[in-house]
């Protein structure tokens, strides 16, 4: 055997926060697109408030790697597991528009509520239902 084949490693979520700002993640030409809906997000985003387990994310370094953007990974993370989970990090709290499975761009805004007595209202996210009181 050459030496390691993988590494486990722990990462607080504010560390991937910093990976994500970083732009250290790409992911592979070969991942489908953000395919998650607005209320999956939200229910992330509570698993961690509440210190669920929210599971892995596995990167790959191969700076050969073709990523979405066209380019190649150049010792950036890339995303094999994990990419939606990553992306709706990146959406809902570091703010960043993402690619809907139509290639639009949208925000997804997640409202918090500390004082709600029922916990399943503690975020609340936007939907479409917001859009008909603006036409």
């Amino acid at each position: 055997m050459t030496g390691e084949k993988f590494t486990l490693m722990q990462y607080s979520v504010h560390a991937i926060l910093g990976l994500i700002d970083a732009e250290d993640f790409v992911i592979p030409e070969i991942q489908r697109p953000f395919v998650w809906k607005r209320s999956q997000v939200r229910d992330l985003i509570d698993s961690l408030y509440n210190g669920y387990p929210t599971g892995y994310i596995i990167t790959w370094k191969n700076p050969d790697v073709k990523t979405k953007d066209g380019g190649k990974a150049n010792g950036k993370k890339v995303l094999i597991d994990g990419q939606q989970r990553v992306t709706a990090l990146m959406a809902a709290i570091s703010g960043r528009e993402v690619l809907d499975d139509d290639f639009n761009k949208e925000r997804i805004k997640i409202a918090f509520n500390p004082l709600a007595e029922d916990e399943t209202k503690r975020f609340a996210v936007q939907d479409a239902s917001h859009l008909k009181d603006k036409k």
